[in-house]
Parts: C-alpha cells; sequence; structure tokens
C-alpha cells in the first residue's frame, strides 16, 4: 500500500573528512562525470578514435560545465528587487544582481548555486574550442557523442538537487509526494527532481539505442537534437509544477527555466530535420 506522503529529512552532507565536507550533491557531481567518461570512452573506442581525444574532451567538458553553471546561476537567477530603483545612463533599473557589484564571489561556489542552463552554455562554448583545437570533425560531430553520456550526469545531479532538498515542485496530493521537512516544508510536494531523472535517463536509453542499433551518429546532429528535445522538452513542461526559484520570476508568464529552454528545443528540431535530409556519411 502506497503511503500518502513521503517524509524527506536526508541530510545533504554525505560526510566529514577533517575540515573538508563532502555534500552528496558534489559528490553526485564527480558521479555524473565520471559516468559520462565512462559512456563516451566506450563510442570513442567504437570508432576508434584517438585516446587524447577523450581526455581533452574530458578537461574541456568539466571545465565548461561548472563554470557555465556557476555563472548561469549567479548571472540568471540572483536578480533581487532594489530597495530603491537606481538610474544609470538614464535607464532606471528595478532589480539588481548582487554580482555584478562584488564579482569575486562568483568564485565562492562553496555557497552553493549552479544552473542546468548555465552549465549547458558552458560546454556549447568549451566544445567550440575542444573541436577548433582537438578533434576538427565537427562542432555537431561531437556532441552526437558527448550528449549520450550528459544525460546519465543529468540525471546524477537531479538525484542530487533531491538530497539537497531543493528546486522541487508544487503541492501535491499524490502518494508519491515528498514533505521536504529540512527545507521547512510542512506538506506534500511534487518531487521534481525524480521526474527530471527519469526523463533524463530516458533520453540516455533512447540516445543509446540510436547510436548503436541505429547507427545515427553517421547522421550528423541526430542523435543531439534527440537529445536537446528530451532533456529541455521535458524541462519546459516540468516548469509548470515545478516552485519559481527566485521571486523575480512570479510576475512572468514563462519562468526562466523555459525561457531558456526554447531555443535549445528549437535548436534540436531543426537538427533533426537537417539530420533526416542529409545523406548518411560513412563510419
Amino acid at each position: 500500500m502506497l503511503l500518502g506522503y513521503i517524509n524527506w529529512t536526508v541530510d545533504p552532507v554525505l560526510f566529514h573528512l577533517g575540515p573538508l565536507t563532502v555534500r552528496w550533491y558534489g559528490f553526485l557531481w564527480a558521479v555524473g562525470i565520471y559516468a559520462t567518461l565512462l559512456i563516451v570512452q566506450r563510442l570513442f573506442k567504437h570508432e576508434k578514435l584517438p585516446s587524447e581525444w577523450l581526455d581533452k574532451l574530458f578537461i574541456y567538458t568539466v571545465v565548461g560545465a561548472i563554470v557555465g553553471a556557476r555563472l548561469g546561476h549567479c548571472l540568471f537567477y540572483e536578480w533581487q528587487l532594489l530597495p530603491e530603483p537606481a538610474t544609470f545612463l538614464g535607464i532606471t533599473f528595478k532589480y539588481g544582481n548582487h554580482y555584478l557589484s562584488h564579482p569575486w564571489e562568483l568564485l565562492y561556489i562553496w555557497r552553493g548555486g549552479l544552473a542546468s542552463h548555465g552549465g549547458a552554455i558552458g560546454i556549447l562554448i568549451a566544445i567550440f574550442f575542444y573541436n577548433k583545437n582537438v578533434s576538427k570533425k565537427g562542432y555537431i560531430w561531437v556532441f552526437d557523442r558527448l550528449v549520450i553520456g550528459v544525460a546519465i550526469c543529468g540525471a546524477a545531479i537531479r538525484l542530487g538537487n533531491l538530497m539537497n532538498s531543493e528546486i522541487y515542485g508544487s503541492a501535491t496530493s499524490l502518494p508519491w509526494g515528498f514533505i521536504f521537512l529540512r527545507d521547512g516544508q510542512t506538506e506534500p510536494m511534487h518531487p521534481t527532481q525524480i521526474y527530471e531523472m527519469i526523463y533524463c535517463l530516458l533520453t540516455f536509453v533512447v540516445t543509446w539505442w540510436l547510436y548503436w542499433k541505429k547507427e545515427a551518429y553517421k547522421k550528423n546532429g541526430l542523435i543531439f537534437g534527440v537529445f536537446l528535445i528530451g532533456i529541455f522538452g521535458s524541462r519546459f513542461i516540468l516548469e509548470f509544477i515545478k516552485l519559481n526559484q527566485e521571486s523575480f520570476e512570479s510576475g512572468m508568464i514563462l519562468n526562466m527555466g523555459q525561457i531558456l529552454s526554447i531555443p535549445f528545443i528549437i535548436w534540436g528540431i531543426w537538427l533533426i530535420i537537417k539530420s533526416n535530409k542529409t545523406p548518411i556519411a560513412e563510419k
């Protein structure tokens, strides 16, 4: 018999090692990155690609993801209503961003704050330079292989959000609702972290199947396009039941997560259409 709700009180700290505190969130980021490395390694071996390409791809991707995720959170979500409107160059601003006046605090990652859309943008920029300096086989070519592993990484990160009792959904009467007691909640909420884990895992299964069973990696952009729609299309829909992360989103028709997802969804549709009009390339 299913419970009417689930009391969630998990400690976000995994363990202490002297003065060092290891949190579930950081640990699961590391697990996700390592899983991505193993998956892409298998794909590269299958295509007999140079091993040094994988080593450099790992560095480019990790740096791009972490830097992008941090900058994305600070610049997309840290806007606060000012006590008094400020005027600069004749323009009046009602909202301000703490990090614009304290940019050095962007480095304070121990305070938390990483955004998936920022991580995606960081990876996009990093792979531009990776393709230019290392593989030189095409920008989209890299993503057709990388994103299969990234889908698993996304699932691991959302599990980390669950352990942190953060970015959950609105109130629900469904039997799997979670009461996030550590975050001060008193009624069951949608565990949207689990929903997002599910769509990440489903996206992995579909892209993995496309690669191995349909040899979709020969059609430039097909796997990447499916990934974009699977991840950001699902994210767009789920945002309707998620609580807004910041107060400034309350008056918006679409929240920041949905607005940032739209370009990725459109890009994914375009990539799939284009890939189906392009002859299949030889391996």
